[in-house]
């Protein structure tokens, strides 16, 4: 399927857009695999295609937060090498999925983040106080989770994610963006090439993504630190409002 100009530069501005929500919040690929399905790519091509651009987006990102000062690369690699095993199972499930079944169960997941996310949190006495072993392990394990979502479909990962990483770890939301970007780096990379060994990938699509994608990596990486914890709490709930309202109003 050789693409044509109109549709690549659909593409790129749609990962622009992508990379940008899905550094600071999440749930950039309800916006770019859909249009990969309406540009008449089948499902599991789709879910292939898109982890290209996310690869792009994510190595931009871990760059532009790095030269800004925030990087703790022992523990992004430790949760990493905990959301791979089941990044690789889910993987081995989504490089199967067809269709847009899932739909229900992930408006369910992003209203249950949504109401986790708004709930008071205690704040913690010192910011730069190491992080209890309970809460690392506890952590570390539910990444094994994250990953298999993350490996089956990627779509709506950053919400669950950010949890995690905010609620259970106690991270701030821009260390918190710092980790989840560095996590779906790692994963990804074993993801596509699972998916790329079992379907046809869309290079030409997926480059044009990723060239999006890496622009809003950048973006994204950038406002997220200016921008703190309040600007992208408010992002992130804008985006799962919008998200939760375009998956369950099919349903109406």
């Amino acid at each position: 399927m050789d693409a044509e100009l109109w549709q690549l530069a659909l593409l790129t501005f749609a990962g622009l857009c992508a990379g940008v929500l899905n550094v600071m919040a999440g749930g950039g690929s309800l916006l770019s695999v859909p249009i990969m399905l309406f540009l008449g790519v089948p499902g599991p091509v789709a879910n292939g295609t898109n982890r290209i651009s996310i690869i792009a987006q994510n190595i931009v990102a871990v760059r532009t937060f790095f030269r800004r000062g925030f990087a703790d690369f022992r523990l992004s690699l430790s949760l990493a090498a905990a959301a791979t095993p089941g990044a690789i199972l889910g993987a081995l499930v989504g490089v199967r999925l067809d269709g847009v079944w899932f739909d229900r169960v992930l408006a369910a997941v992003m209203l249950g983040v949504l109401v986790l996310m708004q709930l008071p949190s205690k704040k913690r006495k010192d910011e730069s106080a190491p992080l209890t072993r309970k809460k690392l392990i506890l952590g570390h394990l539910l990444m094994f989770g994250a990953g298999c979502w993350g490996g089956f479909i990627q779509i709506g990962v950053g919400f669950i994610l950010m949890p995690i990483l905010h609620r259970v770890m106690g991270l701030d939301l821009v260390r918190t963006n710092m980790h989840k970007v560095f996590i779906a780096l790692a994963y990804n990379l074993i993801a596509v090439v699972i998916f790329a060994s079992m379907v046809s990938i869309h290079w030409q699509f997926g480059l044009a993504l990723a060239l999006g994608n890496s622009l809003g990596g950048y973006f994204g990486a950038r406002f997220s630190v200016a921008g703190g914890d309040l600007w992208i709490r408010r992002v992130f709930t804008l985006v799962l409002l919008v998200f939760i309202a375009k998956l369950l109003l099919p349903l109406g």
